[in-house]
Parts: C-alpha cells; structure tokens; sequence
C-alpha cells in the first residue's frame, strides 16, 4: 500500500533517463519489504516499483548478478513483474506495478495455483548461481557479533543443523533455478487472476525442496496442504524419501530464517527488541526440534 512520500530528490535515481522518455513523479513508499526500499513511482502515465538495494546486501549475501539473471528469465516467461529497468551498478530496479493481492493458501485451487508458477520457475533455463548452504552460512556467520545475546546459543544450533544440511544434500538429485523467497508478500494474484513471483533477490540454482520447504513453512501448511502440495509438485505419490527430504530442507530455511535475523540485528537493520527476542525464542525452539528428530 503506498504511503506518504519522502523527498522526491532521494528517491528517483539521477539516470532515470535511461529507462523513462518522461521524468518519474514519486507517488509514494510501498510496505511489505523485509530488507530494501520500494517506492510507488509514476512515468509516462505508468505505475512503477522502484526498488533501492539495502545498504547491507553483502552481509545477507545477496547476489545481485544471479537477481538480474533470474529476473531476465522470469521476465521472458511471463512470472514476474514486468521488468522495466536492472541497474548495472545494483543500486536499483524498476517494475511494472501489478494491481492485486497477496496469493493465500485458502484451499486446494490456489495451493494448485502455485505448484504450477513453482513448477514454470523451475523449469526456466539455468543461470550461474548456486544456493551452498555451506557458503550461506558461513556469510551470515562473518556478520554476526560474538558479543551478541543470541551468540551462543547459534553456535549450538549450529552443531545440530549440520546432520541436516548432510542429509539435505546427500539426498539431492539435481538442481534447477528456484525463487528460494516465496513468502507471501512475493507473490502476487494479480486482477487477471494470474499469480506473479516478485523480489527474485535470492534467486539461484538449486534442490527444487527448498523452495517446497519454504512454502510449507512461511504460509504454514498443514499435513494435508503438504501432501497436496507435493503431489503436484512432482505428479506422483509422496514416498519416504520425499518426505524426508523436505524435513531435512525445513530445519535448514529455519535456520537460514534465524541467521538471517541475527544479520540484520548485527548490521543495525534492525534493531528493535523484538527482534532480538525473536531470535533467542526462535533459536531454542529449533534447538529443541532438531534434538527430537533424526537426521
């Protein structure tokens, strides 16, 4: 939802002529992104999404390169907003606004709905970038303080997430270009009822069950969303192995979630106690869950 504007001289890039004949008018902010800026933009009586990159894409270990890769492809394909503008110098990017409402699991057409925009993106042509989860880690793990609160008990997690992370990988068959981010306010039914995929910033190659595990744990689908959803997904019935397989990719997004918090609370993104309390109750919880289950 757009809100009131701030400086307009801020906002719109000074090179704005390379990819609008008119100047852009700023409208207003856009709510609902965790880590950059976006903006309701108007240009040559179109409305647009300007996006500014968070200052501490690095220590998220965002690859901007692999997003604009993604995002072409996405693009081509019909499953994105429509691209307008990459900034070469990833300080920005320009979409189409598309009219709509965030996609909800609200019974089995839409979970159908988004097996199907799970399954085009998969199939999109490959790019040159791989989700490791080993290097993932260890980034997060360079920008978190030692002096933190939740310090500690990470570092404990960490020691039981790793069997996981083995078994993850033991159990990979291959890996084709995922979104690696379908939360909610990414995607997007627009008013002609297609479903659209939006902030691809974590896109990469990948084991396709992360992406699934994503999904079962951001829109919090019960056993029988699951199954449906995995049904779908790979057209066949469910075996002990899938299952298995988007277990072990559940506790890694929930730790990858946990360090990604710590990250933004370390870098001073965000710094509300909140948060820090989020962190140190989440950790416990997943401590405790992945002390109960096998690996």
């Amino acid at each position: 939802m757009a809100q009131l504007p701030e400086s307009q001289p801020d906002i719109i890039p000074p090179d704005w002529q390379r990819w609008s004949a008119t100047e852009p008018s700023l409208a207003g902010s856009l709510s609902g992104g965790l880590t950059n800026r976006s903006y309701l933009i108007v240009a040559g009586g179109e409305q647009l999404v300007l996006r500014r990159n968070s200052a501490n894409s690095a220590a998220l270990d965002i690859n901007r390169s692999a997003e604009s890769a993604a995002l072409r492809r996405a693009d081509n394909a019909g499953l994105c907003a429509p691209l307008i503008y990459c900034d070469p110098g990833h300080q920005y990017l320009v979409t189409r606004y598309i009219h709509g409402e965030p996609w909800r699991a609200a019974g089995a057409a839409a979970l159908k709905q988004l097996v199907q925009l799970v399954r085009s993106i998969h199939a999109l042509p490959a790019i040159d970038a791989c989700l490791d989860i080993d290097d993932k880690v260890a980034s997060y793990w360079r920008s978190i303080d030692e002096g933190a609160d939740f310090y500690t008990e990470l570092r404990a997690l960490e020691q039981k997430v790793q069997r996981h992370i083995a078994g993850a990988k033991s159990l990979n068959n291959g890996a084709c270009l995922c979104h690696n981010d379908l939360l909610m306010t990414n995607l997007i039914v627009a008013e002609n009822e297609i479903l659209y995929a939006i902030d691809w910033e974590y896109a990469a190659m990948g084991d396709p069950f992360y992406e699934l595990a994503v999904i079962v744990e951001e829109h919090r689908l019960d056993k029988r969303q699951q199954e449906l959803l995995l049904t779908e997904y790979l057209r066949r019935l469910t075996t002990q192995i899938d299952w298995q397989r988007l277990d072990h990719w559940r506790v890694i997004y929930r730790y990858l979630s946990v360090l990604w918090y710590a990250v933004q609370w370390c870098t001073g993104a965000m710094m509300e106690r909140r948060v820090k309390n989020d962190i140190i109750n989440n950790a416990r919880s997943l401590f405790v869950l992945v002390s109960s289950v096998g690996g």
